[in-house]
């Protein structure tokens, strides 16, 4: 048993990560700026807020990092602080407390014009073709992950998600597209891989990996990394798991 810090723990992946852990007896404390439904040990806070973020990482093993502003939004006043300046903290934070393994989400929008090219599966050693800034501040978090890695000797596992949808909006659009049905990342597949990467073996030192569920159409992402180097397998495909 782990004792795991989720940051984001209150949005739809992160209720879903907490729920998987503590299904597997890991020990969880939760992050994020809204109370996280039934998990007692949960701080309230930003992760621009350095003291609460030292608070989080006393006495953890293990840290899903999930926390950030989730897709393109105002440079300056959303994605700086929360997915540049707080990966900083939660980043800093997490090596001064002796955490030794880290997962990081990044986003399948750091290969988005390679996807849309067509030149698929896109393979996590594929040069990286961002979206936009959202993707280029993943692509930031992503670098120094493997700066952590060399430097500090931390475990830095990074996902490329796929699309968990957010809303009613998200799921009409996903209803009518294949390429977003390809790329759906289902909670309930969300949950079991980052449960296996927090469960990966002491000898993944660093690793870029693609998560997803399993495509209908065509397959977007290569997904052999996450399979070999960590026992992920995707059981859902497109619409399964959205109540879960």
């Amino acid at each position: 048993m782990s004792q795991v810090l989720v940051t984001g723990s209150a949005g739809r992946i992160g209720q879903a990560v907490v729920a998987e852990l503590r299904r597997r007896n890991h020990s969880v404390r939760g992050l994020d700026l809204i109370p996280t439904p039934g998990l007692e040990d949960a701080l309230v806070g930003s992760i621009t807020d350095r003291p609460l973020v030292d608070r989080a990482t006393q006495g953890m093993d293990a840290m899903v990092h999930l926390a950030a502003t989730p897709d393109d939004a105002d440079f300056l006043t959303e994605l700086l602080p929360n997915n540049i300046v707080g990966v900083y903290h939660v980043l800093e934070s997490a090596r001064l407390a002796g955490i030794r393994r880290i997962v990081l989400a990044s986003s399948g929008q750091v290969n988005w014009w390679q996807q849309r090219a067509g030149a698929i599966p896109v393979r996590p050693e594929d040069p990286p073709s961002p979206r936009y800034w959202y993707a280029a501040a993943k692509m930031f978090m992503e670098s120094i992950g493997r700066g952590f890695a060399e430097t500090h000797g931390i475990s830095v596992i990074v996902a490329r998600l796929g699309w968990c949808p957010r809303g009613r909006d998200h799921l009409d659009a996903m209803a009518s597209d294949p390429w977003a049905q390809d790329v759906y990342f289902s909670p309930r597949d969300a949950g079991r891989f980052f449960a296996c990467a927090v469960e990966a073996p002491e000898s993944v030192r660093h690793l870029v990996v693609n998560a997803a569920s399993r495509p209908i159409h065509s397959k977007p992402f290569d997904m052999t990394a996450a399979k070999e180097k960590l026992g992920y397998e995707p059981e859902d495909n497109w619409p399964a798991g959205l109540s879960d």
